[in-house]
């Protein structure tokens, strides 16, 4: 098979333990469709969990089933821009807040269990302080952002900043219309993904390439809106949620790999003691960069299910 051409099919490359979701299906949300996927017994307990930025729900295609295989009905759902989710014309962490509701509402009307990776983490911890009726627990997996970065801002700072914004992102698309993202093979794909993911696996990042990308006559590409920017939260900054935490009220569960990468949040325990809620747990992960859940999914997978019961 060669290279050159990208002429690999998907089933061709395997990974161990890899499971895809076992039902797919879509929320319809304020005119934005989101792509669902579960892994489970559809009639188990739900648990909701949030990917981090730039990744989409079938990066847990390990992680998720385990949690399955431990009786829960898993859930998680490719945020807009990413996946098999729309694209749109602008992206902000309020809009993916909203569209994190949505899909909570279609599983249950009830608190449910929510796990989040990196922003997702960070993501659901805003969430559970703004609405901790909808929250019976929370696991956050590396998406504890540091106090060291955190700064203050008045309102209406927030609204010059605002301003700025979407000004630099409207120049920022404009230069983009009508683009897409670069194509390549398999292996070219597992390569530019392994220079953001170095501790990952080339076998796991060209795995990765078969469930996150789509492959057309020139090539695969990543299902990843070429608009999309790191860090593209608008005015909000992440660390914000973190002075959500102290005032949790719902059984809370810190999971932190010590080991920097480049997609991580430079986060160290020392940043975040000061802040855990009551009613914690704290996990540190020796020798275990920022996807916990990729690199050491059995491993997490115990403490969450541990956790969970």
């Amino acid at each position: 098979m060669s290279e050159e051409t990208g002429s690999e099919t998907a089933d061709s490359v395997k990974f161990p333990g890899a499971r895809r979701p076992d039902r797919r299906r879509r929320v319809e949300h304020a005119g934005v469709s989101l792509s669902v996927a579960e892994w489970g017994d559809p009639q188990a307990d739900p648990v909701v969990v949030a990917h981090g930025g730039f990744d989409f729900a079938e990066t847990l295609n390990v992680f998720a089933p385990m949690i399955a295989d431990a009786g829960w009905r898993v859930v998680s759902w490719d945020q807009r821009g990413h996946g098999d989710s729309d694209r749109t014309a602008l992206y902000s962490w309020d809009a993916d807040l909203r569209d994190a509701v949505a899909v909570i509402d279609s599983v249950s009307p009830g608190p449910l269990p929510l796990i989040g990776h990196s922003k997702g983490g960070s993501l659901l911890m805003y969430l559970a302080g703004a609405m901790p009726s909808r929250v019976s627990a929370l696991v956050n997996l590396d998406g504890l952002p540091s106090w060291g970065r955190m700064s203050d801002v008045a309102d209406r700072e927030r609204s010059r900043s605002l301003r700025r914004e979407l000004s630099s992102w409207l120049e920022h698309r404009r230069t983009l219309v009508g683009k897409e993202r670069k194509p390549g093979s398999i292996d070219d794909l597992a390569r530019r993904r392994g220079r953001m993911n170095p501790r990952l696996s080339q076998e796991w990042l060209r795995y990765l390439v078969t469930v996150g990308a789509v492959h057309s006559e020139d090539g695969w590409r990543w299902k990843i809106d070429p608009t999309m920017r790191l860090g593209g939260f608008g005015p909000f900054q992440p660390e914000w949620a973190l002075q959500h935490l102290p005032g949790l009220a719902v059984p809370f569960l810190g999971v932190l790999g010590l080991e920097d990468e480049l997609m991580g949040w430079g986060t160290r325990p020392e940043h975040v003691g000061g802040f855990l809620p009551p009613d914690h747990r704290f996990e540190t992960l020796e020798g275990v960069g920022h996807f916990v859940h990729i690199e050491q999914p059995r491993r997490v997978a115990d403490l969450v299910c541990d956790f969970l019961s």
